[in-house]
């Protein structure tokens, strides 16, 4: 008994224990690779595959979920990125309890000071506002920093007659500010309507989850709208919709490619095409910048 449970101890420090451990930029913190398994096809991948591979199992396709700095390290040129509106912090509008707490929390295990990163840089030469949201900062929830940096985002892009690109990642709404997180629907929806006055190109890009109040406002209100291969996108919980409608759900529901097949994603991009696609779009869709000066 005592050796079949070493063995499994042994098993499990292979596939999921620290294996190496390095020091970053003289920082005395300690960066450790490991061992990743898919969740889909439970392949176990290196830390540096799985970089190489743009966080796509090589053996499935599946497209892991990814931080906005991963992200911009392969979108942009150079890996250049000049981040604006970084300073603006969360408050508690509502007093809710533990709010700021969570917060922190967030900012410690991100790395981030709010679930969306929002800057401009050059895609294969091409100028572009590009906006990330991040998942991994409170299930990338839309509070009012969240919508004021959207809304800014897509302001700076008409400022400067550039096109604007966001990639959403949200389980919607942020309940801890109330009616404030339920605003900002109307404001950054507001936002993009104004885009597209002014003829400023608009692209979003859906990744896995992007659900509830984003879906339900600017998500869904690009010139040209994208997916991720598999990527959850919906609003209500499928266990919501299912126990309101009393009907038998198709099992692919929710999914990118249900919704490339229903009319409202027009295009499922695989991670390792989309630098090339976004360039591809940016160089076909003139900015007319009516009415701005």
């Amino acid at each position: 008994m005592m050796q079949k449970i070493g063995k499994w101890l042994r098993g499990i420090k292979t596939r999921r224990l620290l294996i190496t451990h390095r020091i970053k930029d003289g920082d005395d913190r300690l960066f450790f690779e490991r061992k990743h398994s898919c969740p889909a096809c439970h392949e176990n991948l290196d830390q540096k595959e799985l970089e190489a591979a743009l966080y796509v199992c090589p053996s499935c396709d599946h497209h892991f979920r990814i931080t906005p700095w991963e992200r911009i390290k392969f979108l942009a040129d150079g890996g250049v990125f000049h981040e604006f509106s970084a300073d603006l912090e969360s408050a508690n509008p509502l007093s809710f309890p533990n709010y700021e707490d969570k917060l922190d929390s967030s900012i410690k295990k991100s790395g981030l000071k709010e679930a969306i990163v929002t800057g401009i840089c050059r895609i294969e030469g091409k100028e572009t506002v590009l906006a990330i949201m991040a998942f991994e900062f409170l299930g990338g929830s839309m509070g009012s920093v969240v919508g004021e940096k959207v809304t800014r985002a897509m302001l700076t892009a008409a400022e400067k007659h550039i096109p604007i690109i966001i990639f959403t990642a949200s389980g919607g709404a942020r309940m801890h500010e109330g009616i404030f997180s339920l605003m900002q629907m109307a404001k950054t929806s507001g936002a993009a309507a104004l885009l597209n006055q002014l003829g400023v190109p608009f692209f979003i890009v859906l990744t896995d989850p992007t659900t509830g109040g984003v879906t339900a406002s600017y998500a869904m209100l690009g010139d040209v709208i994208l997916a991720e291969p598999g990527a959850l996108v919906g609003f209500a919980g499928r266990r919501v919709v299912d126990g309101t409608i009393k009907e038998k759900l198709p099992d692919n529901f929710q999914t990118a490619e249900f919704q490339l097949e229903k009319g409202f994603v027009d295009a499922i991009v695989p991670r390792r095409e989309m630098r090339k696609t976004l360039a591809y779009l940016i160089d076909t869709h003139t900015v007319q910048a009516r009415g701005w000066k």
